[in-house]
């Protein structure tokens, strides 16, 4: 095929494309300037915006045939901003600041470049610290297009190989859709519908308790129906939901969809667009799937309408936050329109049959404290205190207070704080007393949910004070025991000669690990810690000679528990 064709088809998907997304983008983004990082064809195992456990997905993930290794490029002229090592998260990334207003991002990479791995290199030993962030000015590495940067890889929290990309924004640092910028994925397969859901508000706030329905669909090629058709007889104030999900043609992976717009009787009262988003927004996700749904049946169920406190920009339209209301005595149309960022588009109608009813004014009887999302709440009495800053609550909350018996070896009664199906959207304050049995031991208390999380404390006032991520069933325990220190491939006496580093796990029981520092022949030498395998490394260099030499770890938990680990071996 002539380079001339496939230009004319090149511009033909791409005017296409443009046009799809002028119609629910809020601006429009450079074309033609930046590349696809890998020379491999483009296929993501992750989409922008996908779903993810408290967050939206922030850049595309792509394939890298499941292995490590491949060259990433520049995708752009620009310079390296920021270099991140970090024990979870993206393990190692790049920022490269770009002179058209974008940062990219590059994440989970094996390795860099040299001239970036001398810089990380010297402020890990400078710091002492295998975590560092640092900072560049633009002078320090600049790029070129084409360039490459990095070899992908499998660094920090990742499932698997692959390369984690982003396009910033680099004034806000808002994450924006890739695909926006033309870097597309092959894809002519419409979003797959599975289920749509009645929520029954009536004027009262969103929870566990909201009465619910949930129809299975059928459909193919896009068009979708109820398993079982017929008219949904509805009433009152009614939210929408569905689920639903995309493939590329390149990929079998589920990944999300780019927008849901809901219609009544050809109306749009609702729409979502995974165009851009802050990360102070990310775990607004809690408000936009039906949380205590996912947290029974792991189902994601996308609800078609917002709740008042969740404030993201991931809403570009809606009337009346996509609540309707049905008492007319009437028959009307709701319709799904579903598209992935390619605008290929899935839609589902639905038949309501509306009848007039009366709805009892809001509140309706509160069996505990109201609190209300557009305010700082608090709760205390002589045993607790909990204080939920403005902005850390969707809704109201018909919030509830109760206790548990002591459990063995704890220093409280469990204090059940709501519960756990009302999320939070960042942290709030949480005060227990402890009882008189924890004498000496204040420096070591910790708060600690029923579910084993550790909210970590302090000691002070009488009470033990953390920041809490979450609504459930909290406790006093103390930590007294000391890291676990696991010596893999080292004990004392040991040849090494053949072996290209020292190896050892390590772990905490409660408070969970704050440092470790390791030593050999009394100097700072770094350890690699390992997110998946817990494992730490040290790997052999030019400075260590031949002969006898002394190894020392010691590691220290966040209730400065330490354990101490020491070996002689030979190299």
């Amino acid at each position: 095929m002539s380079k001339r064709i496939i230009g004319a088809l090149f511009f033909t998907c791409f005017l296409y494309f443009n046009l799809f997304a002028q119609n629910i983008q809020s601006r429009q983004y450079p074309q033609g300037y930046f590349r696809y990082p890998l020379d491999l064809p483009p296929s993501t195992a992750g989409s922008f915006g996908e779903l993810r456990p408290n967050h939206f997905h922030s850049g595309l993930d792509f394939k890298t045939n499941s292995r490590t290794g491949y060259p990433v490029h520049a995708v752009f002229d620009g310079y390296v901003s920021r270099l991140r090592v970090q024990f979870g998260g993206f393990g190692n990334a790049i920022y490269i600041t770009h002179p058209n207003g974008y940062t990219t991002v590059y994440g989970h990479i094996e390795r860099y470049s040299p001239a970036m791995e001398k810089v990380v290199r010297d402020a890990q030993y400078q710091q002492q610290s295998f975590e560092v962030d640092i900072k560049l000015t633009p002078t320090m590495i600049p790029v070129c297009k084409d360039e490459v940067i990095a070899w992908s890889g499998n660094a920090g929290a990742s499932e698997g190989p692959h390369l984690h990309f982003e396009i910033r924004d680099t004034q806000t640092e808002e994450t924006i859709n890739p695909q926006l910028f033309g870097l597309t994925i092959p894809d002519k397969i419409p979003p797959t519908i599975y289920a749509v859901g009645v929520y029954h508000l009536d004027g009262n706030p969103f929870s566990e308790k909201t009465p619910r329905q949930f129809f299975p669909v059928a459909g193919v090629g896009g068009n979708y129906h109820l398993l079982k058709p017929h008219v949904i007889n509805l009433s009152g104030q009614i939210g929408f939901g569905i689920t639903t999900n995309d493939m590329t043609s390149v990929s079998p992976n589920h990944n999300g969809i780019y927008s849901v717009e809901l219609k009544l009787d050809g109306k749009t009262v609702y729409t979502f667009a995974v165009e851009r988003f802050a990360f102070d927004e990310t775990h607004a996700i809690n408000a936009y799937i039906d949380y205590p749904e996912f947290l029974k049946t792991r189902r994601w169920m996308q609800k078609c309408f917002i709740l008042p406190g969740s404030k993201i920009s991931l809403y570009p339209q809606s009337i009346n936050r996509g609540i309707i209301s049905f008492n007319d005595d009437a028959i009307h149309h709701v319709e799904y329109v579903v598209k992935d960022v390619a605008g290929n588009t899935s839609t589902l109608s639905l038949n309501i049959k509306s009848s007039p009813v009366r709805v009892d004014p809001w509140p309706a009887k509160i069996s505990g404290t109201l609190f209300h999302y557009d305010k700082t709440n608090e709760f205390s009495n002589d045993k607790v205190k909990v204080v939920i800053p403005l902005g850390n609550l969707y809704d109201d909350v018909d919030f509830t207070y109760s206790t548990l018996p002591k459990r063995p070896g704890t220093f409280s009664v469990i204090h059940r704080i709501h519960n756990r199906f009302t999320p939070i959207h960042d942290v709030y304050d949480l005060w227990i007393k402890p009882d008189s049995t924890i004498g000496k031991f204040t420096d070591k208390a910790v708060i600690v949910n029923t579910d084993g999380s550790c909210e970590g404390g302090i000691y002070e006032d009488g009470f033990v004070k953390a920041k809490a991520r979450g609504f459930g069933d909290f406790y006093v325990k103390i930590d007294t025991v000391p890291p676990r220190i696991i010596p893999l491939n080292i004990k004392n006496g040991i040849s090494l000669v053949k072996s290209r580093g020292i190896f050892l796990r390590v772990g905490d029981n409660l408070s969970g690990v704050k440092t470790y520092t390791g030593k050999i022949d009394g100097k700072w030498v770094l350890m690699e810690w390992d997110f998946k395998t817990k494992v730490l490394s040290y790997t052999f260099n030019n400075d260590i000679a031949a002969g006898k030499h002394i190894f020392e770890l010691t590691v220290t938990d966040n209730k400065d528990n330490s354990s101490h680990f020491t070996a002689d071996f030979y190299k």
